[in-house]
């Protein structure tokens, strides 16, 4: 009987091989590649949620209850919660969840974190965005309210910190 299994088990794993499954074992658990495409469908798929919002206005402590308006970590708190993800509701508690990941492997999905505005000073985590990919960020901050801004640009790309991932 074990030699049986054991002949299903090689036949199985070859077969899943063979037809292209190579993220799935014969026990049918992801590998950390098919784990990391899955994570990055979610980060797009947050992404384009997202995008619905463009244009809803700016407001620094907006109700985590409401789509009226945002603030920057209300914005990033709905948005990630909408696929299971549930952030802490401020900028700085959330840059200290996930991993680390640095700017140069960001993918769409990703937290990425800035010292800008009154209460900066070039250390401290003042603004939540969302890694949209190809260089762009996904955030709200005044006027316009929610918008795709150039993270390697003017402002975005002098007051970066850091980012983290949280898929």
């Amino acid at each position: 009987m074990r030699k049986t299994t054991f002949i299903h088990k090689v036949v199985v794993a070859g077969i899943c091989t063979a037809i292209g499954f190579g993220g799935i074992m014969a026990s049918g658990e992801a590998t950390p590649s098919a784990q990391a495409a899955s994570a990055a469908s979610t980060g797009s798929n947050i992404v384009g949620f997202g995008k619905n919002f463009l244009g809803v206005p700016y407001r620094f402590g907006a109700s985590t209850s409401t789509t009226r308006n945002f603030d920057c970590s209300s914005f990033t708190k709905y948005i990630f919660k909408r696929y299971g993800v549930n952030l802490p509701r401020t900028s700085v508690a959330q840059s200290k969840v996930g991993r680390a990941v640095s700017k140069s492997n960001l993918r769409a999905g990703d937290l990425v974190f800035f010292s800008s505005g009154a209460r900066a000073n070039g250390r401290n985590v003042t603004h939540v965005a969302v890694y949209a990919g190809n260089g762009k960020i996904l955030h709200t901050y005044g006027s316009p309210g929610v918008t795709v801004s150039n993270l390697n640009s003017g402002n975005w790309k002098r007051t970066y910190l850091k980012a983290r991932r949280v898929l």
